[in-house]
């Protein structure tokens, strides 16, 4: 059974809930990708970039923009390398590399791993953009 739909939000409970930039290319694209598995959690998709409403407690659309973020099935906001290992560990052929995570030392250099990324983040969206306008124009 797909679980990859948007939920309202009053179906949020016991759901991961995965936040993401919509308007950044590489992110859509990931997401994209997970959405098209079948998941054995259910999944509330949230489009950090379109969606300013109804956001975590104490957390503004700035913030969410700025990494990625899932609440976990416990309830627990997380972000960056956690919150990848969080979506990660529901989804089929990708649950490998939360188990990866979990050996000693793995889950540091994943957070030090995503931190790089982010600060090449724009370059490699305005890459993308570029590339895409090219092909399709």
């Amino acid at each position: 059974m797909k679980h990859s739909k948007t939920e309202s939000p009053q179906d949020t409970d016991s759901k991961l809930q995965v936040f993401y930039d919509g308007d950044c290319p590489l992110c859509a694209k990931e997401i994209n990708i997970y959405r098209g598995l079948d998941s054995h959690t259910p999944i509330h998709w949230r489009d950090i970039s379109k969606e300013s409403d109804k956001l975590p407690a104490g957390v503004t659309q700035e913030t969410l923009l700025k990494r990625f973020h899932v609440i976990d099935s416990q309830g627990q906001l997380q972000s960056g390398a956690n919150a990848f290992i969080a979506l990660w560990a529901s989804l089929p052929g990708w649950r490998w590399l939360a188990r990866l995570a979990a050996i000693p030392g793995v889950r540091p250099l994943m957070e030090v791993s995503y931190r790089g990324f982010l600060r090449i983040r724009p370059g490699l969206q305005s890459l993308v953009r570029r590339y895409s306008k090219e092909k399709n124009g």
